[in-house]
């Protein structure tokens, strides 16, 4: 077995957080291994004046981190599964899914106690198209603005008067025990998170099977078939940031209940549609779940904004 491991990380406070609970957990379980962090900045990070889905959209935060991993400078590489694209570099792969954190979007505001309280005309700071379109919907009389950077970035432009509100994701302020700022979990039938919201995962070389050894105890049932249902669903949408995308599957016994949304970028065209199967179909009913979506009008949303997809 491996007595070292390299953990290949972006520097944002939150990516540290990820990483560190992933060494920090490696090391409970197996003490005699040392754990260190490489600190990788990625071209999401360095470009913060541009909404992600005018610079390419998802795999912003991933490529460089995995480019570490090809070039064996790098064991493994901790993400914030919502920001990984479907198809991964060959040999490389997901090998684990921790444990879900609250799933949920986050309303925050120093001045309105929820969402439904703000004022026509207030600013609400967001960068995400799925947001955007779902609560456009609700309050076309609301201002969005871009909302780039960290966590802590963007609370700090909310504190200095920029925007009456935020939206960030629940589970970001949860671990970097900022739940305090949490003003209102935006319910999801309001805002239906992005596929893998909440879930911290582990990208490993798919044939390093020490590697994937050390980390099994980190693995979580219920998540691993839940995001295996949400990202079939992406997978046959072909999604990224350049249209408003969710999906959110929940597991009760051995029965997976799944969501999915394709939306305009104005927000006046919404698709959503619901799906429920036996665990072991997970993949099957995101695909299925996703021929629904195109043929009730969410082909034609995403052909609007240059997105192909197969028939």
């Amino acid at each position: 077995m491996k007595k070292h491991i390299v953990i290949a990380t972006r520097s944002s406070k939150l990516a540290l957080w990820q990483a560190e609970w992933v060494k920090t957990q490696i090391q409970l379980n197996f003490p005699k291994v040392t754990v260190e962090l490489s600190l990788i900045k990625t071209k999401g990070d360095k470009i913060l004046d541009t909404p992600l889905a005018k610079i390419g959209g998802k795999g912003l935060f991933v490529k460089e981190l995995e480019t570490a991993m090809l070039k064996n400078e790098a064991d493994i590489a901790v993400h914030s599964l919502k920001d990984v694209p479907v198809e991964l570099p060959e040999g490389l792969s997901i090998s684990v899914y921790t444990k879900r954190e609250t799933p949920n979007d986050a309303f925050v505001s120093n001045h309105y106690s929820d969402f439904s309280e703000l004022p026509k005309g207030a600013v609400i700071g967001t960068s995400s198209l799925r947001r955007m379109a779902q609560l456009k919907k609700i309050r076309p009389d609301i201002e969005f603005k871009s909302l780039r950077g960290n966590v802590i970035t963007r609370l700090s432009k909310l504190d200095n008067g920029d925007y009456d509100a935020i939206i960030l994701a629940a589970a970001g302020l949860i671990r970097l025990e900022l739940k305090d700022r949490i003003t209102r979990l935006l319910d999801v039938d309001i805002s239906l998170p992005a596929i893998g919201q909440g879930v911290v995962c582990i990208e490993t070389r798919t044939n390093d099977e020490e590697v994937m050894a050390l980390l099994a105890p980190l693995k979580d049932h219920e998540t691993r078939i839940t995001v295996q249902a949400e990202r079939a669903l992406l997978c046959r949408l072909n999604g990224g940031c350049q249209v408003p995308l969710a999906g959110y599957a929940t597991l009760s016994e051995n029965t997976i209940y799944l969501t999915g949304l394709i939306a305009s970028l104005d927000g006046k065209q919404i698709i959503k549609k619901s799906i429920q199967g036996n665990s072991k179909d997970a993949h099957t009913l995101g695909t299925t779940l996703a021929e629904d979506l195109l043929k009730s009008g969410g082909r034609e949303i995403l052909e609007s904004v240059g997105i192909e997809v197969a028939e």
